[in-house]
């Protein structure tokens, strides 16, 4: 469904503020998708994990000690890399007791472990201060 004029022009407003507002930041959202980054490294990992594998067992078939440990070293890394980046390629969101208080809403839902407050997410801490300073 298309943007009304109105919400296209107030959608141009958003984006010119948060160009002179942090440049840098603007022109890393440009630049792509991030998703797209984390599932290719999510793929390298996931490839890097059978090489790591059949290094590994390389190493047992011919008794050598470092290609076994190589083997080892090259599956760690891409399981690393895999689980680093699952969350962000898949979109997945972790369940909590976080979530449960978010659910019910109150005081304690914007507030993190030992009582500091959590971080809000990026589109509504760009949302509150579109809201901000349209009110002023």
């Amino acid at each position: 469904m298309p943007l009304s004029e109105h919400e296209q022009r107030l959608l141009e407003q958003i984006e010119r503020a948060l160009v002179d507002d942090d440049p840098k930041f603007a022109s890393s959202v440009r630049t792509g998708d991030r998703r797209l980054k984390a599932r290719r490294k999510l793929q390298l990992g996931a490839l890097l994990v059978l090489v790591g594998l059949a290094v590994l067992v390389g190493g047992a078939v011919a008794p050598s000690v470092p290609l076994g440990v190589l083997g080892f070293l090259v599956m760690f890394g891409g399981a690393a890399l895999g689980v680093l980046n699952y969350r962000s390629a898949t979109g997945a969101v972790e369940a909590g007791p976080a979530g449960a208080a978010g659910a019910r809403g109150g005081s304690t839902a914007a507030r993190g472990r030992g009582g500091r407050p959590r971080k809000q997410p990026l589109k509504n801490r760009l949302e509150e201060r579109f809201r901000r300073r349209y009110d002023q």
